[in-house]
């Protein structure tokens, strides 16, 4: 476990200390970092000599020193089987970060798997086979027989449709290119898995299926356009929680008006003052109250809409624009499709075609189908008609002197898990596209992302449009085997209560099969197994770096590697891809994602020649892999656009800046990439057109939403806190992070917290008909009556658990409007008596 620091003294780290790149693998800000590895029986010395930051050490340094590091970036690992110290401490010639380490970045020390200081001993060490009642170790040949055997045994019987598998499809700690091309091109290049899901979502589909529909990619800017705004619009998101250091270091700046003098540089015939922000949330956000500390409560509009209706707002901010005339005229007549294209094979009428259930059409087309009134959208959003008006004035009205406004829209999983997400998300675009704010400095209309992306993968076509929805399917008793890879279904999955307890009975019927069995009888097992499977059992496989809660039911644990114990390529949240070098050893013998897809592939077809299907084993060649490299340059190099351009050696000579995707050439052994997308005016699609959307208002959407909200008490927001990551995998068994969240927080109104008798750090259940959870209360002054916000995926308290099954037509879940009620299950416990319930907002006096 990370453990409480007891450290009153740190090594010095010697000036011919091993350097590594390292980007940070948790958020999708991708910051820098640089890894500093020596051995254990060293370290070096005051003197400018003697250490890697070459200054005197004997002499009190800046505040704002380089020449430091905290306890919380310090570790003992082994390298090449050796004890070594390490640090890892932010890069201040990171072109994202600058220097700055966010509390999950500057942590990634201490996070490390130790056996010299305890750190992270959940980890998975050696593969895991339900034996005796129980987990336990084995070879990775004994462990992947057995998968391949039962997994063949079940595709010849019931055919591909009978492998179920949940695998990421990001980058960062458990994904990357070399992993998703080791994922994708077993299951969709040697199979074409049709019941596939991932990670955080029951389906395999986009959560942005309208961006790309209408032409335009969701990562199409980079992080300077912040700084060369003259208006920010958020909607969804809180990123000094969720992207700390993107907000600090790049929109900060421009609030404060400090970023000036380099836009003048840029952009030296444009007047240019202090951003604007426009914030939409239901929820008033630390995000909120950092941006009017430092823009001021003037330059800082928070539209705290009623849940679910940002399409309605959408709409009328567009509507307004239009009907002021300050849309960019040139740029729709440029780069979009012109009035009177008739392509019913890409733009089918409204509702005609399941897979593009809103209807692309051109800008005439749009303004028809999304209009609607300010005094309209006010009624349905709960805002004042002049705050809808003056949102569209700060996106679209020319500056003095006639300048287009340069507006740079972000959104994430409030827009993105929201209601009706399809025709949200277009209309949203629709804003951006009408005003020509995307392929221009201070632009964009982007997703702010969740984790770093890194996915290369053969087409998913096969899978279909709508996509299987999985989840759905496990509890309905569909399927003999499931593959799980680094997801928690249990954690991260909406209607989780029934699919918990659909799937615990059905792997326990395989479990008390197996336990039947004499250990030695492998055919025996495999006959167990496909017994079981026909009586309605699942076999489950779940390859992870720590025993997660779905693995708890599961018969097969393949131990995984992270980032740092393998070399791994992402892309941030610009398309900055990089190349974090390895600095250390996996546990045990733990392996990387994509070389433990490639042992089970060689096992699959070596069981399917002894099964004699030679040709249906032939599928699964070419996965002769010894290195994450060699998957590296089998995937990435040979099928992303560029690729052929970036190698390792390339990636590790441009260091924590790397290059911003596609790359386009190398010029003096550096990599060019790409700074913004679309610059050229030239889209996405055959046609270089970007499409409108017609995408009208039609309330909750999502099946059982509106008779949630009918009868229960409290909207169940949800979302997530700057201290945990994701689903806090490798925090909770982290003393630093579960000291302060021992159970997920509930933040309450006080009248709500007066009238069900309840006080700071109580323990409330959290109930409606999809099921229950609990989480501690929080007070929040600023909640409003009958509207709550929850820790999201939390291991003690389950949000997911009370979020009903409904979802939008292509299977993107509808995590965010969730009703329930609240009772008081107990007054505060001991571990949460002693926490502090202060605001997190911030005063600047």
């Amino acid at each position: 476990m990370a453990y409480k620091r007891q450290i009153d003294r740190l090594p010095i780290i010697p000036a011919d200390a091993k350097k590594h790149n390292v980007t940070c693998h948790y958020c999708i800000v991708g910051c820098g970092y640089h890894a500093y590895t020596w051995p254990a029986n060293k370290q070096g010395g005051t003197d400018a000599a003697a250490n890697v930051f070459g200054v005197d050490l004997s002499k009190q340094q800046e505040a704002e020193t380089v020449a430091w590091y905290a306890p919380s970036m310090y570790n003992i690992v082994k390298q090449n089987g050796q004890d070594v110290h390490i640090v890892i401490k932010p890069d201040r010639e990171c072109e994202v970060n600058s220097g700055l380490g966010s509390v999950r970045g500057a942590r990634m020390g201490e996070s490390r798997f130790s056996t010299a200081r305890s750190t992270q001993q959940q980890r998975l060490t050696d593969p895991m086979v339900w034996r005796y009642g129980q987990m336990q170790p084995t070879s990775w040949d004994d462990a992947l027989d057995l998968v391949a055997r039962v997994t063949a045994a079940v595709v010849k019987e019931q055919g591909e449709d009978g492998l179920f598998v949940s695998m990421f499809d990001h980058g960062g700690s458990a994904g990357g290119y070399e992993n998703t091309w080791g994922t994708g091109k077993l299951y969709f290049g040697a199979m074409k898995i049709k019941n596939v899901r991932i990670h955080n979502r029951p389906a395999y589909n986009s959560e942005v299926h309208a961006t790309r529909d209408m032409g335009v990619g969701e990562l199409n800017n980079c992080y300077e356009d912040a700084e060369l705004a003259d208006t920010i619009v958020a909607v969804g998101t809180n990123p000094l929680e969720t992207q700390t250091n993107y907000f600090l270091n790049h929109w900060i700046p421009n609030l404060r008006g400090t970023s000036v003098d380099k836009k003048k540089a840029q952009l030296p015939d444009e007047p240019h003052a202090a951003a604007r922000i426009i914030i939409i949330d239901p929820r008033r956000t630390v995000t909120v109250n950092a941006a009017e500390m430092e823009a001021g409560k003037d330059n800082v509009l928070h539209l705290a809409l009623n849940s679910g209706t940002d399409l309605a707002l959408f709409n009328a901010i567009f509507t307004h624009i239009v009907e002021q005339g300050w849309t960019d005229k040139d740029f729709i007549q440029a780069s979009t499709i012109a009035t009177g294209t008739k392509r019913p094979d890409l733009y089918p009428a409204r509702g005609e075609a399941d897979g593009k259930p809103g209807h692309l059409t051109n800008f005439d087309g749009a303004v028809e189908g999304c209009k609607i009134s300010l005094e309209e959208a006010a009624k349905i959003t709960g805002l004042k008609a002049e705050d809808i008006a003056k949102a569209a004035e700060w996106i679209a009205k020319p500056k003095d002197g006639g300048k287009r406004r340069r507006t740079m829209i972000g959104y994430e999983k409030g827009l993105i898990w929201g209601n009706d997400n399809y025709r949200t998300n277009g209309a949203l675009v629709n804003i951006a596209l009408a005003t020509g704010n995307i392929g221009r400095p201070g632009g964009g209309v982007v997703r702010l992302g969740g984790h770093q992306e890194g996915y290369v993968r053969p087409s998913d076509a096969h899978v279909g449009r709508p996509a299987a929805y999985v989840d759905k399917l496990l509890i309905e008793g569909k399927g003999g085997v499931h593959h799980v890879w680094a997801c928690d279904h249990y954690k991260t999955t909406l209607n989780a209560l029934e699919f918990k307890r659909n799937y615990k009975h059905r792997t326990d019927i395989v479990k008390d099969a197996m336990n039947g069995v004499p250990y030695g009888d492998r055919d025996g097992m495999v006959k167990a197994i496909l017994g079981a499977i026909k009586a309605g059992g699942l076999f489950s496989v779940d390859v992870d770096i720590i025993p997660s809660q779905i693995g708890q039911a599961s018969h097969v644990w393949l131990p995984a590697a992270e980032s740092g114990e393998m070399n791994l390529t992402s892309m941030n949240g610009e398309r900055r891809m990089r190349l974090t070098e390895r600095y250390m050893d996996p546990p045990g013998n733990a392996k990387p994602d994509c070389l433990i897809a490639a042992g089970l592939a060689q096992h699959m077809e070596r069981v399917l020649r002894e099964m004699g299907d030679a040709k249906y084993a032939d599928q699964f060649k070419g996965f002769d892999w010894q290195t994450e490299e060699d998957a590296f340059k089998d995937g990435y190099q040979k099928h992303a656009g560029g690729g052929e351009f970036v190698t390792y050696e390339t990636l590790r000579a441009m260091g924590t800046n790397g290059f911003q995707e596609p790359a386009t050439a190398v010029k003096d052994g550096k990599i060019v990439g790409t700074k913004r997308l679309y610059t050229d005016g030239v889209f996405s699609g055959e046609d270089g057109k970007a499409r409108f959307m017609d995408a009208p208002w039609r309330g909750l959407q999502a099946p059982g939403k509106e008779e949630q909200k009918a009868k229960h008490a409290f909207l169940i927001n949800n979302g997530r806190t700057n201290l945990v990551w994701q689903n806090a995998f490798l925090d909770q068994d982290s003393d630093f992070v579960m000291d302060r969240w021992p159970y997920p927080f509930i933040e309450m109104n006080l009248d709500d917290m007066a009238s069900l008798k309840l006080k700071a750090g109580d323990l409330v259940e959290v109930f409606n008909d999809a099921g229950s959870t609990q989480a501690m209360v929080y007070p929040t002054p600023t909640a409003r009556k009958g509207e709550t916000f929850m820790l999201f995926a939390f291991p003690t308290g389950v949000q997911g658990n009370v979020i009903n099954a409904g979802v939008n037509e292509l299977v993107i879940p509808n995590y965010k409007q969730t009703w329930a009620d609240i009772r008081k299950i107990a007054d505060a416990p001991e571990v949460t008596r002693s926490l502090t319930f202060k605001s997190p907002e911030y005063r600047t006096s």
